[in-house]
């Protein structure tokens, strides 16, 4: 039977070894692969693109199983950015480089979507009169 990617683990277990030991985790993205949504304009020249995923540089982010997704600024802009786990080419510390690289990995059939912004409606906060 075959076994699921050991790839998302690595990064969760990488990621919290980095910033317990008081760290910046970074991690190395393959621009080009399907279904990543990065800024385009950061990719260099060979596709691919390093980015910073410090808990002090993020917004609600997600080390899923399938996916990597988080909000972060550049350029004062805010962005959501979305990166499939097999797009993860390697997580290290920034201080010291400590980490690790991963092997290719083919991209599934069928590549996982960002998730969708819940409805406003849902969330839409309302008020009401209280005597």
């Amino acid at each position: 039977m075959p076994m699921s990617s050991s790839r998302p683990y690595m990064i969760r277990a990488l990621y919290e070894w980095i910033v317990d030991n008081a760290c910046t985790p970074y991690i190395l993205v393959n621009a080009r692969a399907t279904g990543v949504e990065v800024p385009q304009e950061h990719v260099n020249k060979d596709g691919q693109i390093v980015l910073n995923i410090s808990p002090a540089s993020v917004v609600g982010l997600d080390l899923s199983q399938e996916h990597i997704a988080f909000s972060a600024r550049f350029g004062g802009i805010p962005r959501d950015l979305f990166i499939p786990s097999y797009a993860v080419l390697g997580i290290y510390a920034r201080e010291n480089g400590q980490g690790m690289v991963f092997d290719a990995e083919p991209e599934p059939p069928t590549p996982p979507e960002p998730p969708k912004p819940e409805g406003d409606e849902e969330k839409r906060p309302s008020l009401r009169v209280v005597k």
